[in-house]
């Protein structure tokens, strides 16, 4: 390739772009890729195959020709079947041809919801330790984000006073994740109808990212839409990536008031089209009759959810025990190591990947995320590693402390 000297990449690149952080999970991923007999705790992804009668819609799809474009909306009859769905599991109406639209994974429900309602300078309270992907998405939309620190004292649930506390009349969205990523965290009762109270006192919008929907264990699924008075409020995100043990299907979808959806769809016709009719096939057959492969998971998911928790504390390390998705969250501050110095050492001298809780936001310093959706055998061994670990440094944070 010639050279030229005149040529400067970086002045071509926006500000923005240039300024955003790299993924904190990406980097550990990197180090993992590089790394020979490593045990990840470190990939949200369920370690179950996509169930083989899903797969095999998908085959058959292929097999009779489906490889054309869909609406933009996706296909009408998995538009109906999601309807369908969110009424019976959820208690909530929306219209198939108005109100809901296939997206590329759950991820691109939620960069469409921000960029749709998104003025620059306009501000989104996010309740962190939360999802990477939030805050650069929001700033990329030329947003600010305004973090909202949760604590393990309170089960790391937003408090509905600081929330309150953080608006201003900038304040146009609220992102609630949950059960949440990287805590495992789920909102009580009382706790979303305080929030309720508080998002229509102020007159905002709510993106509600329910990806982990159907994975508690504390009891049913629950939407935040389904408040009193909140679904109209509320752009619901959501797929099948971890329920159904689908996140390389890149399929997903975003239900919302008819007016907010069709400004949406602007954004995903021009940018996407529609999201791949063999993907949409294979989801349109996971609603029709795969709820029970995700009760079979979400068993196999309690089980080692609790044996995790266990060890953990075992072990000397302060845990929260996890009530939805497949995280735990526990405390290493007994290590005097920092979240990242904790991952960086744990993967140099016992080859287990973590992620470090900072890469999740200020709040997660002193934490480190483990994903327990794997096998039993690397669980049990990657569990033994951490102890070893812990033992360690731990003796050597007292040594210090005593002098």
């Amino acid at each position: 390739m010639s050279q030229n000297r005149n040529f400067e990449p970086q002045r071509f690149i926006s500000p923005v772009v240039k300024n955003l952080r790299p993924s904190g999970i990406r980097r550990f991923f990197d180090l993992v890729a590089n790394t020979k007999g490593v045990i990840s705790l470190g990939v949200g992804e369920p370690d179950f195959v996509t169930p083989w009668h899903i797969r095999e819609a998908c085959v058959q799809a292929l097999e009779r020709g489906y490889t054309m474009y869909t609406s933009n909306l996706g296909m009408p009859e998995l538009r109906r079947a999601v309807a369908r769905y969110l009424e019976e599991r959820f208690g909530l109406s929306y219209h198939p041809d108005k109100q809901i639209l296939v997206t590329i994974g759950a991820s691109e429900a939620v960069d469409l919801a921000l960029r749709t309602v998104l003025n620059p300078g306009d501000e989104v309270l996010i309740p962190e330790p939360c999802y990477v992907s939030y805050k650069p998405i929001t700033l990329l939309c030329g947003g600010v984000p305004v973090e909202v620190p949760t604590t393990q004292a309170r089960n790391f649930q937003p408090n509905p006073q600081e929330i309150e506390k953080r608006i201003s009349p900038k304040t146009k969205l609220l992102i609630l994740c949950y059960p949440n990523n990287p805590t495992g965290a789920v909102l009580d009762e009382d706790t979303m109808m305080a929030i309720a109270r508080v998002v229509e006192k102020y007159n905002l919008l709510v993106l509600a990212d329910e990806i982990y929907a159907e994975l508690r264990y504390d009891g049913p699924p629950v939407s935040f839409a389904s408040l009193p008075g909140m679904q109209e409020r509320t752009i619901l995100a959501s797929g099948f990536s971890k329920a159904f043990a689908m996140t390389g299907w890149r399929i997903g979808y975003v239900a919302a008031h008819p007016e907010l959806l069709a400004a949406m769809v602007k954004i995903h016709q021009y940018t996407i089209l529609c999201a791949p009719i063999m993907s949409q096939m294979a989801a349109l057959e996971a609603l029709q009759h795969g709820l029970k492969d995700i009760s079979y998971m979400v068993e196999q998911y309690d089980q080692r959810r609790r044996l995790v928790v266990s060890r953990l504390r075992d072990m000397g390390l302060d845990c929260f025990e996890p009530k939805g998705a497949f995280y735990v969250f526990p405390s290493i501050s007994v290590t005097g190591l920092s979240s990242e110095e904790f991952a960086e050492r744990l993967l140099k001298e016992e080859k287990v990947a973590v992620v470090p809780g900072n890469a999740f936001g200020p709040s997660g310093e002193g934490f480190i995320r483990c994903s327990y959706a794997t096998s039993l055998q690397e669980l049990m061994e990657a569990l033994n590693r951490i102890e070893r670990f812990v033992a360690r440094y731990t003796r050597l944070a007292k040594a210090v402390a005593h002098g």
